[in-house]
């Protein structure tokens, strides 16, 4: 009966389709290319916070330092690049800066456990995507990078000629994917943008709300909050709600995680970024938010009680840092500082440093506290729902 089945065209489909499949299975397990949530959701977000971690975020600190300490080798121009009548020059943090594009693309590649040709390669995809995405350069990094990332990995060793098969594939499609999709999520980072603009126009209480909350949410996803908010020269009270957003969740999640984590996560997520806990947040959302209602709350006591403004001459850019390198905290005070000098502020007071202190400090780490307590109660977060990925 079977040999006069496997006759008929039907079962000769059929056999050749069960055999095609299993050879596509044995091919994406000799190449390791694993789909699921966890490679792609957990392990390579968490790579890329990484990335971002050690190259825009630690940039942006040196740089903070080098101003505020007068570090000349910190301040001074390492590099310049001319282009026409075009002139770049970068110091020391402004050069870590430059390079978060490819410190996340190749973070991702590291978590796919994608081969060194690879790897390599994908330094031109992550500066190209970063490049074009704008304020959503990190989100469509993350993207780009994984598609290019387990292409690069089915063709290589494959043929006699890998040194060139390899990056070619590699980099042509991540840097083909980056002008195709790039622009398209930087454009929808930045009406991100749009809607704080709106917040801007309403009264503060609410306009305090909506600012804290959606900065702060930006600054923990993988977009850029502090690209958001100089692309809108988020300044004065507008900054400083956003400064509270960020605060919210950089301390919150530091504080509440610290059971888990002790001091190395109080460090890396308190002055480093919320970002880390991306992978953790995919896993469980809820985790995420005693952080958000934090920031509902210090968002509108940060506009209306204590008028805490960002007026940096950063123009904006210091209001989406948190207290990342305490860059925040630096914008601010530089502000009063310039108020002060030009008038509009007659001195700087105690009731402006206890604004500053309970808006980026204690009151995100108290309320987040009491809060996460709360949800580990009643289940919400359970023991190991927080704990960095390693």
């Amino acid at each position: 009966m079977w040999f006069t089945c496997v006759k008929t065209p039907v079962c000769h489909i059929f056999i050749l389709s069960v055999k095609k499949v299993d050879f596509v299975k044995e091919f994406l397990r000799r190449k390791n290319i694993v789909f699921s949530a966890k490679r792609y959701g957990i392990d390579a977000l968490g790579a890329m916070a990484q990335g971002l971690f050690c190259s825009l975020l630690i940039g942006t600190i040196i740089n903070t330092i080098g101003t505020q300490f007068h570090i000349p080798f910190l301040t001074q121009v390492v590099v310049q690049l001319v282009s026409g009548e075009n002139t770049i020059s970068y110091t020391v943090g402004g050069l870590a800066s430059a390079m978060s594009g490819p410190a996340m693309a190749v973070a991702i590649g590291y978590a796919l456990q994608a081969p060194p040709m690879v790897l390599f390669s994908l330094v031109t995809v992550g500066f190209a995507c970063n490049t074009l995405g704008g304020a959503g350069g990190p989100l469509a990094v993350l993207f780009v990078a994984i598609i290019a990332s387990e292409c690069g990995k089915a063709v290589s060793k494959e043929t006699k000629v890998d040194i060139l098969v390899t990056p070619l594939v590699t980099i042509f499609i991540g840097v083909s994917l980056s002008a195709w999709w790039a622009p398209a999520i930087g454009a929808a980072a930045s009406q991100v943008g749009a809607l704080i603009k709106w917040a801007t126009e309403l009264q503060p209480f609410w306009m305090g709300i909506i600012v804290s909350v959606v900065i702060g949410i930006a600054l923990t996803l993988p977009i850029s909050s502090a690209a958001i908010c100089s692309a809108l020269t988020l300044t004065g009270l507008a900054g400083g709600a956003a400064v509270a957003g960020c605060c919210a969740n950089m301390v919150g999640f530091a504080v509440m995680s610290f059971r888990e984590n002790r001091w190395g996560g109080l460090v890396s997520q308190g002055i480093g970024t919320s970002m880390l806990q991306m992978p953790n947040i995919v896993k469980n959302p809820r985790i995420w938010l005693p952080a958000i209602l934090t920031s509902a709350v210090t968002g509108p006591l940060a506009t209306c009680v204590f008028r805490l403004e960002m007026n940096d001459p950063s123009g904006g850019l210091a209001s989406g840092m948190g207290t990342c390198g305490f860059v925040g905290q630096i914008g601010v005070y530089a502000g009063w500082v310039n108020d002060v000098a030009n008038g509009v502020k007659d001195a700087i007071t105690a009731f402006d440093w206890a604004g500053l202190a309970l808006i980026c400090f204690i009151l995100p780490a108290l309320l987040c506290w009491l809060l996460g307590l709360f949800f580990r109660k009643i289940g919400w977060i359970k023991e190991g729902d927080l704990v960095l990925p390693q």
